[in-house]
């Protein structure tokens, strides 16, 4: 925990992270909110951010420019079609092509870099390794290597001033877990978004990783999704 109750949280406008944002809020420190405009598909996701970090009352909200379409590789920043699956079973044990080659590394380390100049002791990131999509930079070992290694690189761990941490609390949850927690903490749902491939004006497809982990998530709740999904 920093020295002045800050903490950088990585908010994408989603479910994940908007949860970690009660969270951190829950826990009386003092969140700074970061989201990325990367070049993808789902820029969507962006207003949604918008909309969370104005309802959370956040200290202030920034959004980083960095395009990742220059390199491509990914569904949700190249010319790649996202997959649609007609049930949460047909979902594969392989690593996606939703996946966006380093992001989270990309992302953690410009938040490092807010974090540091903020003199905030943490990093919320909504990773999740129970009902996600298989994504490398998702797992523990990946959160902890990255943690090691945020205090090889800054100048306030190295002088002791200032560790930092990054903080997981999804991390082991199930997207049913994460949804109640959020619901124990009075989150509004229905001002996130999940979806890869939203149409035009921004109604969720129903049927990438994203929307059918989400809607499993809500079932398992016995509750109805209040995302607005596309007929």
């Amino acid at each position: 925990m920093g020295e002045n109750g800050r903490a950088v949280v990585l908010l994408s406008g989603g479910l994940d992270s908007t949860t970690i944002l009660a969270i951190a809020q829950a826990e009386g420190l003092e969140p700074h909110a970061i989201s990325f405009r990367y070049g993808q598909r789902h820029q969507i996701e962006l207003q949604a951010a918008s909309r969370i970090a104005e309802a959370a009352g956040v200290a202030n909200h920034i959004v980083v420019d960095i395009d990742l379409r220059q390199f491509g590789g990914s569904a949700l920043t190249g010319d790649i079609a996202v997959p649609k699956n007609a049930s949460i079973d047909e979902i594969g044990d392989e690593i996606p092509v939703t996946y966006v080659p380093a992001r989270n590394t990309v992302f953690l380390s410009l938040a490092l870099a807010w974090a540091e100049t903020l003199r905030a002791g943490s990093i919320f990131i909504g990773v999740n390794a129970l009902d996600y999509s298989g994504y490398p930079d998702c797992r523990p070992e990946y959160i902890d290597a990255f943690e090691k290694m945020a205090n090889l690189a800054t100048r306030s761990a190295v002088e002791g001033t200032q560790p930092i941490k990054i903080r997981t609390p999804l991390l082991h949850l199930t997207k049913a877990q994460i949804i109640r927690r959020g619901l124990e903490l009075g989150v509004d749902y229905s001002l996130t978004t999940s979806c890869y491939d939203p149409n035009a004006v921004g109604l969720a497809c129903g049927h990438c990783d994203a929307c059918l982990l989400r809607l499993k998530g809500f079932a398992e709740n016995g509750i109805a999704d209040p995302t607005a999904y596309a007929p």
